[in-house]
């Protein structure tokens, strides 16, 4: 149990006040109607028992709680002050940790009416550091959905490259590490629907393959292609049975699919003629694909069907005004797609309305690239250099909230897992 105090310290990402409509901050533009004060308080408690695994379990709770950008956060309170002295100033919840047995119990409560919204145990004894984090992110989500209705994102993670290799970091900014992979360089990793695989493309002697790879076993599967090229961008349909991919050689590139399930079967849905189609991203109901083509000679998003069809520009060149667009992705719940634009020769996020083809700037200050959505489907990750390097950014597009993920230099293409689908 040592080192949990400080390792539920360590790498805390600032983050960077809100701002509302009519502003620039930070260089982000948000168009919103957020005011501070108008989202629910809440405190966490510092337990009543001062021990290091319950005080790190209030400190990622906490935090968990402000990064969700759901809650004011009321800090400073004791399990011994009154919140009936404090008045209209009370915070409307409260969250108490408190030990139970070998482990912990965390409970959220109603401060006007005094009624439980959610009770939770924790096993704390043998844990190490990393298993009491995850029961913390744990905890932290079901807090989030008590209240809120909406489940929470602190038991996700991201997976990224730098220098070539792939890594991993918490929702939190907390813990990144390299991973396995089967070649160096590997580019644009891919989590599955459940969060058990990784598809990227690999360098290593034989060419360019995509790989899909258990993240626990490490066991490895390559996709197969029809001929040699470069093989990048893989994405999972939204049951993860089929893989969407870029395979490119000397004739163009063109987006393919795989069954995953049944480990054959490649098929081809665009034939590029005079460009190259690639980074395909799909509709949560699988139903369409959006895609960057140059077939336009400027590359720029287009959407299809899911089997190639109906295929027609999304969001059209501003001749004059803005570049190419790159690296779409599509929001969880399927109304925007995010990508990145050039904008005066640097690359600012934007989204565009799929069903009214309205776009939105997100960003203006730096280089802002590859955004990719958190599953709660109101944060976005990207890379950014607006602190001098490219790091991992995340963006809270209904606060204009920022905060910095990583702090490592060279980190780029971003994905975002999906929320764990088993607990301990």
């Amino acid at each position: 149990m040592k080192c949990l105090a400080a390792c539920a310290l360590l790498l805390v990402p600032a983050v960077l006040p809100a701002q509302d409509s009519a502003r620039v901050e930070n260089g982000v533009r948000v168009g919103i109607t957020y005011a501070p004060g108008s989202r629910p308080s809440i405190a966490v408690l510092a337990p009543a028992r001062r021990a290091v695994a319950l005080d790190s379990v209030r400190a990622i709770v906490e935090r968990d709680l402000g990064f969700s950008d759901r809650f004011e956060i009321v800090q400073g309170l004791g399990p011994a002050d009154s919140l009936a002295a404090r008045g209209p100033l009370a915070p409307q919840y409260v969250v108490t940790v408190a030990e139970e047995g070998t482990g912990a119990r965390v409970s959220v409560t109603e401060t006007r009416t005094g009624q439980a919204a959610w009770s939770g145990a924790l096993l704390l004894a043998g844990a190490d550091a990393t298993t009491l984090r995850r029961r913390a992110h744990q905890a932290s989500d079901a807090v989030v959905r008590a209240i809120t209705g909406q489940a929470g994102i602190a038991g996700t993670s991201l997976l990224f490259v730098r220098g070539g290799r792939l890594w991993r970091v918490d929702a939190d900014g907390y813990g990144p590490r390299e991973l396995p992979s089967a070649g160096s360089p590997a580019l644009s990793p891919a989590f599955s629907p459940d969060g058990r695989r990784v598809a990227y493309t690999a360098f290593v002697r034989s060419g360019q393959p995509i790989v899909i790879q258990d993240l626990q076993s490490l066991v490895r599967e390559i996709v197969p292609t029809t001929d040699e090229g470069l093989n990048i961008t893989p994405a999972f349909s939204p049951d993860g049975r089929t893989l969407a991919f870029a395979h490119g050689t000397e004739a163009g590139t063109d987006i393919y699919l795989y069954d995953v399930g049944r480990r054959c079967c490649v098929e081809r849905l665009t034939v590029a003629r005079s460009g190259d189609n690639l980074s395909p991203t799909w509709s949560p109901d699988g139903a369409r694909i959006a895609f960057i083509s140059s077939r336009a000679q400027t590359p720029q998003l287009y959407v299809m069907a899911s089997d190639g069809t109906g295929q027609e520009v999304l969001a059209r060149y501003d001749f004059g005004a803005t570049g190419q667009s790159s690296a779409p992705a599509w929001s969880p719940a399927g109304q925007l797609v995010a990508f990145h634009r050039d904008v005066a020769g640097e690359p600012q996020l934007f989204v565009v309305d799929v069903g009214s083809g309205a776009l939105r700037q997100l960003t203006g200050a730096g280089r802002n690239e590859d955004p990719a959505w958190a599953p709660d489907g109101r944060h976005l990750a990207f890379v950014s250099s607006r602190s001098g390097t490219r790091e991992l950014w995340v963006l809270d597009l209904e606060t204009g909230r920022l905060r910095q993920l990583t702090r490592l230099g060279g980190a780029r293409l971003p994905d975002w897992s999906p929320r764990p689908s088993t607990e301990d």
